[in-house]
């Protein structure tokens, strides 16, 4: 499947903020065949936030443009008020996402998947390296939604995917895996993605370019590039 990431930590033209932006972006990626929503909900002043109010807002507006859309949020460590806000802040929601990320490497991750666990949301278990996935393999966690393989701006991260990759299978772990990569590793592993039948995710939380470089206006055009390559190779988008 492919995922709609719209917003994360990015600015400037084009880049959802405001609840009404992103439900427009999810209605988009609705149309093109997009049934997985990644969203970082901002507060007033456009700082990414997980406080109750505006992560309902957001949720809220995106179920309301596209209810048959899955809606993840994104809880990464560095979203203020840091880890122990963070704790208070998820289990302050009303409006529950269907999944959030977590990602492995920050220390509380198992804190976060357990409280996501008893409010009955699912979990992408966000891995970035092999020792990510030494850890996830060892906390013996029960099956997750899906597997984040997560690359950074870099190139050349295919060895540490089939390093991570190795560690799963020899561990057993048979949960769903989405495959993406920021900046400049982001059109390579989702090309990977789609020829190995993974999942992917794009918009502009990951890059601000097309497959040929150009830079991206907004998240249609990636979407649509995304939905292009993937079709191209026979996977589905849903």
């Amino acid at each position: 499947m492919l995922q709609a990431c719209l917003n994360g930590n990015a600015s400037g033209v084009g880049v959802p903020v405001t609840p009404a932006a992103l439900a427009a972006d999810a209605a988009v990626a609705r149309d093109l065949g997009v049934r997985h929503l990644h969203l970082h909900p901002r507060d007033a002043a456009g700082a990414e936030t997980l406080q109750q109010r505006p992560t309902d807002a957001a949720i809220t507006a995106c179920r309301e443009a596209a209810p048959e859309m899955s809606v993840g949020i994104g809880t990464g460590a560095w979203i203020a008020p840091g880890p122990k806000g963070r704790i208070d802040d998820l289990a302050g929601w009303r409006v529950a996402p269907d999944y959030v990320s977590v990602n492995l490497n920050e220390p509380d991750a198992p804190e976060v998947m357990a409280l996501m666990a008893r409010r009955g949301i699912g979990v992408e278990a966000g891995i970035w390296s092999d020792g990510d996935a030494l850890r996830f393999c060892a906390l013996a966690l029960p099956p997750q939604t899906r597997i984040l393989i997560e690359m950074p701006d870099a190139e050349d991260v295919d060895p540490e995917i089939d390093r991570i990759c190795a560690r799963l299978s020899t561990a057993g772990r048979t949960e769903p895996v989405l495959l993406h990569g920021e900046g400049v590793s982001a059109w390579p592993c989702l090309r990977r993605a789609a020829q190995e039948g993974l999942s992917s995710r794009i918009g502009f939380e990951d890059c601000d370019h097309l497959p040929d470089g150009t830079a991206a206006v907004d998240n249609v055009s990636l979407i649509s590039a995304a939905a292009e390559i993937f079709r191209a190779a026979g996977r589905p988008l849903a």
